[in-house]
């Protein structure tokens, strides 16, 4: 038996397609004045393409679905959640919390604009997107990233298990308690980033902002560059090779810091007892008030 096509339509009463599994649904509009929640709730292998959304809830406990090429406006809140094996292509998702509690979650060149969108979710792939976001990713677990471009605020905070590549990264706050997270051939743009952070590697990225990467245990930082960094890895445990200058490192506690030239190390009289790491300046010259071990 073929699988049922629904298009052409436009839906806006409750739960338009309850419970709807296997079919098709091609060029429908879920908008109008009964306001309708909950159009695809409890759905399963659905093929979801050229549809517009403009009501709440619309997917909720839906499996093995995909969305091609499907527009969710700002008042399509809460538009993903309690959600498995969903695969979304070629879509723009623009309400708050779009993606929430989900597992098995493939994201490829979507534009996103949802404040706190991706908390709780579990092996959430984003590929070639572009996200807007106040609080993205909160404490997810098995992130994977390619071609990210983000504007965030307080992003990847408690977020475990995860690998970023080849993305670009504006955000404040970012990787907070992080646990597990590698990040390569990235910028990195923000303040404070990576405190509290566990098992952070960075590889061939590019750090820019104040005071980043302090109260870190386990991080590693290679082939990095970093700009406007100053106050860096305060109270941290760390290993880092880093291209260029870093403006100044302030009390790191363990490991070995590496630079090209850094313009002030801070050591505090009331350091840590027992801090042992190696701050390197390998063109002395061009160091001003450096420590060199």
């Amino acid at each position: 038996m073929g699988k049922a096509t629904y298009e052409n339509l436009t839906l806006d009463e409750e739960r338009a397609l309850y419970g709807l599994h296997h079919a098709e649904v091609r060029n429908c509009t879920f908008a109008g004045p009964a306001d309708g929640e909950s159009a695809l709730k409890e759905c399963s292998e659905l093929l979801v393409s050229d549809c517009d959304f403009e009501l709440r809830y619309p997917f909720w406990h839906v499996r093995s679905t995909e969305l091609h090429n499907c527009r969710m406006t700002d008042t399509c809140r809460a538009a993903l959640w309690y959600d498995s094996n969903i695969r979304i292509e070629d879509s723009v998702l623009g309400g708050i919390k779009a993606l929430r509690e989900c597992e098995d979650v493939c994201l490829v060149r979507c534009k996103i604009q949802s404040p706190e969108f991706g908390w709780f979710c579990r092996k959430t792939m984003l590929e070639s997107c572009t996200l807007e976001s106040e609080y993205p990713f909160f404490e997810c677990r098995n992130l994977e990233m390619k071609d990210l471009k983000l504007k965030g605020k307080y992003s990847f905070q408690y977020v475990e298990d995860a690998v970023i590549r080849n993305s670009y990264l504006d955000t404040k706050d970012a990787f907070w308690h992080s646990k597990n997270v590698t990040v390569v051939d990235s910028v990195v743009k923000g303040e404070y980033l990576a405190w509290y952070s566990e098992n952070l590697r960075l590889v061939r990225c590019r750090i820019i902002g104040t005071q980043p990467l302090c109260y870190a245990r386990g991080l590693v930082l290679e082939d990095c560059e970093m700009e406007g960094t100053d106050l860096s890895f305060e109270n941290s445990e760390v290993d880092a090779t880093v291209r260029g200058e870093i403006l100044s490192v302030k009390n790191p506690v363990h490991g070995r810091i590496a630079a090209d030239r850094i313009g002030e190390v801070i050591l505090d009289e009331n350091l840590r007892p027992g801090a042992d790491c190696q701050i390197l300046c390998r063109q002395t010259e061009l160091c001003s008030q450096a420590v060199l071990t």
